[in-house]
């Protein structure tokens, strides 16, 4: 299993290795060890760049998943060793709303780690009728406490 974490900003302290960890933990989660993916930390700036470019948002956003599925693929397509996507996650947004909720950005970088790669696993909040949120909630009991 290869989960490559890429570091591009300056503003917060990314543990890598926990990172990963954590991808890895919610890839067993969903039946998933196997599969690859990569998560970026990018600065505002970029990510607005990339909301704008692949969604049509000219604003920042916390975090955009990039499946690598093609329209004619499902996820059941997909061997379980397959490399699912990128995730990129802004640290600048990550920190307001950490700030905002009142936790760690740390403990927010995670919820979005966990929300980023369950959306390369096929989940999707807007389609699936709760579906994605309540696997959040619990993985975010089980895995952040």
């Amino acid at each position: 299993m290869a989960i490559e974490v890429i570091n591009r900003q300056r503003l917060s302290r990314i543990d890598s290795q926990r990172i990963a960890d954590l991808a890895a933990a919610i890839l067993r989660a969903t039946g998933r060890p196997l599969a690859e993916l990569t998560i970026g930390f990018v600065s505002d700036r970029a990510i607005r760049k990339m909301n704008k470019q692949f969604r049509g948002y000219d604003r920042a956003t916390d975090v955009l998943s990039f499946p690598s599925t093609n329209s004619s693929e499902t996820l059941a397509d997909i061997p379980f060793n397959e490399f699912l996507g990128d995730i990129v996650i802004s640290a600048e947004t990550a920190s307001r709303q950490a700030h905002e909720a009142g936790h760690s950005v740390e403990r927010e970088i995670d919820e979005l780690v966990i929300h980023g790669v369950l959306h390369l696993c096929g989940y999707d909040h807007e389609s699936d009728h709760g579906e994605m949120n309540r696997l959040e909630l619990r993985l975010r009991r089980k895995l952040l406490g």
